[in-house]
């Protein structure tokens, strides 16, 4: 955790600093050359698996129309 954030393992890189440039458009190969060298393509994987788990646990209750 780096500011209460989830982080890679072992590297205070937070999930959501890598989740924006690969939603920004960059590649892999991109962000560990121009912003994390540290990272590897297995730490960005493991970031997206993350994403998705999380999205998929979140419960979603729909607004009652009238209240």
């Amino acid at each position: 955790m780096h500011f209460g954030k989830p982080c890679v393992a072992g590297i205070r890189i937070p999930v959501q600093s890598v989740s924006e440039l690969l939603g920004d458009g960059l590649t892999f190969e991109e962000i560990i050359q121009d912003y994390y060298p540290g990272l590897t393509v297995e730490d960005i994987r493991a970031c997206m698996r993350y994403a998705i788990a999380f999205v998929a646990a979140e419960e979603i209750h729909p607004a009652v129309a009238g209240s």
